[in-house]
């Protein structure tokens, strides 16, 4: 791959591309870490930095496991039962997912 930055022109192997490559997807992905929660507070969901997630529904703890991705504001779920969902992020304190409006948990709404 050849990069031109500024006049000046480098060559970057195929590794260093993958690393530039997962740095900015997990830039991404630790701009939206931590726990997010129904306004009612019944659904907690934490976004771990190793992108995996975890959901707590009422008094059920780790209700539904399992990793995710975020590319831009949009979020992709895989389940570890095998069922996918989506999100989206509406700033860095809302998310919209699975007909529900999730908070921060450190924002104040």
């Amino acid at each position: 791959m050849l990069v031109t930055m500024a006049s000046t022109t480098a060559f970057v192997n195929r590794s260093e591309k993958l690393s530039i490559l997962n740095q900015g997807i997990m830039q991404q992905t630790t701009s939206y870490t931590g726990m997010w929660i129904t306004a009612d507070g019944h659904i907690r969901q934490e976004l771990l930095p190793s992108g995996r997630y975890d959901e707590a529904r009422g008094s059920r703890k780790s209700a539904y496991t399992g990793r995710y991705e975020i590319k831009g504001s949009h979020i992709r779920y895989w389940d570890d039962t095998g069922f996918t969902a989506t999100g989206d992020f509406s700033g860095n304190d809302t998310l919209y997912h699975g007909g529900y409006i999730f908070y921060r948990e450190s924002s104040n709404r």
